[in-house]
């Protein structure tokens, strides 16, 4: 049954997004490698983070609590080299399919990692190709999709330059290099999102960033320690973008998190025009947090590409969307890791947009909008995309004539809340 999303009067008010799901994976599996018990402040309580949780348990790792807002997981983990034999699966969580085999690789023991249809279609060779110059051993379908099968080997750091900026390939190496002989880097072509090496550090973890490069040396074990984590920005990007689009909409998003290797999209949105303010307050665990009120604007067409795409690449589809309701032609490039997506997020966003009657063109790393007209409206599915499917939903309250969105579910992979706390700004504006 689809899920309608009608033409909506102002939103207005203010709410905290859920905790951010890049921090969230990443600190449950870091608790896990540490000697002793971790807490975490905030965890997210979805889909794709319930699979970390799970795989950390099914590896040795002991879970109490259930996350969420203002609560406490707490993770006893079994070490930097003490992960336990087991198959296990990620559900529809990529984070947790790319970043785990680096843990898993230098070990003594064998593993297998598998998911549901969707991550069947996730390639995994831009992790196992480098891993296998490491010394490691892994196998999967075509050598390039999963099941992926990891057999533990001892393995060797290498220098590795990644051929396209990905912050989930730079962490699985980093994972690696951790019980490697000798020092790995890795070095990027742009910046990436850098909340594992942050993490690491805080663990006690060696690492050294300089010059577009991140290395690690080999550690004999990682401190536990307390995570805070923040509201996710990529959530928050929805209601933003949503307050922009609706006539007379001025919406506040508290405590969320601006790590700048996160927050491109703001960069991007002040060159359209957008009436955005961001006040910072300060750290939390380690990560920058505040306050971001957006306000409806005229926006114009730009161009995105370059060093900008890795530090907005999960909103890319977002701007596609603002790019209807912008004056002139806005071209998004240099993107082509959206095709690695939960979706082909270029195809399908354009599929989307264009059904609305938004005028997108698809690119071999992008999409051409021509801006102008708006969205009439129509019929979007998610094909099991979340971001796709709250790209639907905020669609329809800027459409003229309202969106159905197939496959609503979807969203709770990274928002469970995500209709209910839409439904909050709705009632909060009428």
């Amino acid at each position: 049954m689809p899920t309608r999303f009608d033409p909506t009067g102002p939103l207005r008010g203010s709410l905290r997004p859920p905790a951010d799901k890049s921090i969230s994976h990443r600190a449950a599996l870091i608790a896990a490698m540490a000697e002793g018990e971790s807490s975490i402040e905030g965890y997210l309580r979805s889909a794709d983070t319930g699979s970390t949780l799970a795989a950390v348990e099914a590896l040795g790792a002991s879970v109490e609590g259930a996350g969420g807002m203002g609560e406490e997981i707490r993770i006893a983990g079994v070490g930097l080299r003490g992960p336990s034999d087991a198959h296990i699966d990620v559900g529809n969580a990529g984070t947790l399919l790319r970043l785990l085999p680096g843990w898993l690789a230098g070990q003594s023991g064998s593993w297998e990692l598998d998911g549901d249809e969707s991550i069947r279609r996730r390639p995994v060779d831009r992790v196992v190709e480098p891993l296998r110059k490491m010394g490691a051993s892994l196998s999967c379908r075509e050598d390039r999709l999963p099941p992926l099968s990891v057999e533990g080997s001892p393995l060797h750091g290498i220098e590795y330059r990644l051929p396209v900026a990905s912050a989930q390939v730079k962490s699985c190496l980093l994972f690696a290099g951790l019980l490697a002989e000798g020092g790995t880097r890795v070095v990027e072509p742009l910046p990436s999102r850098d909340h594992t090496e942050r993490m690491l550090a805080a663990a006690g973890a060696e690492i050294e960033r300089q010059d577009g490069a991140v290395t690690v040396r080999p550690t004999e074990r990682l401190a536990p320690g307390r995570i805070v984590v923040p509201a996710d920005f990529s959530s928050a990007a929805f209601f933003i973008v949503a307050a922009l689009l609706v006539d007379g909409s001025e919406v506040e998003i508290r405590q969320v998190g601006l790590n700048p290797t996160r927050t491109g999209l703001l960069a991007i949105l002040e060159r359209m025009g957008a009436r955005v303010n961001v006040e910072p307050e300060g750290d939390r665990g380690g990560e920058p947090v505040g306050r971001v009120v957006a306000r409806a604007s005229a926006l114009q067409g730009v161009e995105v590409g370059g060093a900008e795409v890795p530090l907005a690449i999960d909103e890319l589809p977002l701007v596609a969307l603002a790019a209807c309701f912008a004056e002139g032609t806005t071209a998004i490039g240099d993107a082509a890791e959206l095709r690695r997506k939960e979706s082909d997020r270029i195809e399908t966003v354009t599929a989307a947009l264009t059904a609305l009657g938004g005028r997108v063109e698809a690119t071999e790393d992008g999409m051409v909008v021509e801006g102008g007209g708006g969205l009439r409206g129509g019929a979007v599915d998610s094909g099991g995309d979340h971001r796709v499917a709250m790209l639907g939903a905020i669609a329809g309250l800027a459409s003229r004539e309202g969106v159905e969105v197939e496959g609503m579910g979807a969203a709770a992979i990274s928002y469970p809340g995500f209709e209910a706390d839409l439904a909050s700004l709705i009632g909060s504006g009428g």
